[in-house]
């Protein structure tokens, strides 16, 4: 059987066999191109990654061009400017409102960093200060408002016919803590400041912790509120059962200059209100602690215990006791130790903000660093602290 034939473009006849075999050779043909072409961008691609890889194993090995951590822009600034004095880099620096609380003032004076702020900050915390157990607030005004209602709502029992008569209004209390300058004024000497070795910004943040945490904490328990602020132990102190609004009540030890036995402790405790009581603290010093931790029960136990794990406060009588130098020693009629819920009886404003201004003229060859804060304190409910007299009354 002779195979069939087809018309070529010429008019003439092709054989169907003849064409099958051109079409299957150039199928072929470009099935061979098309490998060719993907072996070439394997390979191609293979080459890329030998590249990329190498140059990540050169970058392990290279040893690194400097030892110096790499600082943030700021970081560089600021430390530009305490050792120089040069300001040009600081007034580039674009900062975001979020992380300041103020503009620069027109007198020179820049905000410090926040890693050096930050800093600082925990020292404030750690130190032994009301700041541990008082409520602590920021705010961007020159003083802070408390608003206490210290005053009873009225009731009465109603009945079906009678008529009901008006009860009492609560009295609400307004308190103004005003905010005051905190200052520190440590220098360091030019030569010191060239020095690239010299950690200027963990010297400088531990300078003025140590001198910001020794004023506040003095202030917060015996300041008298002129120019700093008002410690809960200037305010007039009364006997408990006479005690009204503005003044702190005290109970006496029966004892003058001496503590006694441990009744003027419970005495203590139980002067102070069931609300507050729950969140009450002990607050004195060392030589005060010394003689309390000796005080023992009927049963010769000791009323004081220490923490059991690490930075967890003594207790004495099963509340928590700050041990705060700045308390008066015991003597005849001092109040040496104070019972109460701080958090709810003095108050601690500030401004988040801290201002480093730099003098290399008045104390040549030294540079000066003039550090300012803002903060206040005062007591915000007089019915939450009650006081220990060491006294017959």
């Amino acid at each position: 059987m002779t195979p069939p034939e087809t018309k070529s473009r010429d008019g003439g006849d092709v054989p169907l066999s003849h064409s099958l075999a051109n079409s299957l050779a150039g199928f072929v043909n470009d099935l061979k191109g098309l490998k060719a072409d993907l072996h070439a961008k394997l390979d191609t691609q293979e080459n890329r990654l030998t590249m990329l890889d190498q140059k990540m194993m050169a970058a392990r090995v290279r040893p690194a061009l400097s030892s110096e951590p790499i600082e943030a822009p700021h970081q560089k600034a600021f430390d530009a400017y305490v050792r120089n004095g040069d300001e040009d880099a600081l007034r580039a620096l674009d900062f975001e409102s979020k992380a300041l609380s103020s503009a620069v003032a027109s007198d020179g004076g820049y905000l410090v960093d926040p890693a050096t702020s930050e800093s600082i900050q925990s020292v404030l915390q750690s130190s032994a200060s009301l700041r541990a157990i008082s409520t602590l607030v920021n705010v961007d005004a020159t003083s802070y408002d408390v608003l206490v209602d210290r005053g009873e709502l009225g009731f009465g029992w109603a009945t079906e016919a009678a008529a009901t008569s008006e009860t009492a209004t609560p009295t609400i209390e307004r308190i103004s803590i005003p905010l005051h300058e905190l200052s520190a004024l440590p220098k360091a000497s030019q030569r010191l400041l060239d020095d690239a070795a010299f950690d200027i910004e963990a010297w400088l943040a531990g300078r003025i912790a140590e001198r910001f945490s020794r004023a506040e904490a003095a202030a917060f328990i015996s300041g008298n509120g002129v120019d700093k602020p008002t410690g809960f132990l200037s305010h007039p102190q009364i006997d408990e059962p006479s005690w009204s609004w503005g003044n702190i009540g005290y109970v006496p030890t029966g004892v003058p200059g001496a503590l006694g036995d441990a009744d003027a402790l419970v005495n203590l405790v139980y002067a102070l209100g069931a609300e507050y009581r729950a969140n009450g603290t002990f607050v004195m010093n060392s030589k005060t602690a010394g003689a309390v931790r000796k005080l023992k029960d009927a049963d010769g136990r000791f009323l004081w215990s220490d923490g059991l794990a690490a930075n967890e406060p003594a207790r004495l009588l099963g509340y928590s006791v700050l041990v705060a130098e700045d308390m008066p020693d015991i003597s005849a009629d001092s109040y040496s130790i104070a019972f109460g819920d701080f958090a709810a009886g003095y108050t601690i404003a500030e401004r988040p903000d801290l201002r480093i201004l730099r003098d290399p003229f008045s104390a040549n060859p030294n540079v000066l660093f003039y550090a300012t804060k803002r903060v206040g304190g005062d007591v915000s409910d007089f019915a939450a602290i009650k006081l220990l007299k060491f006294g017959v009354s």
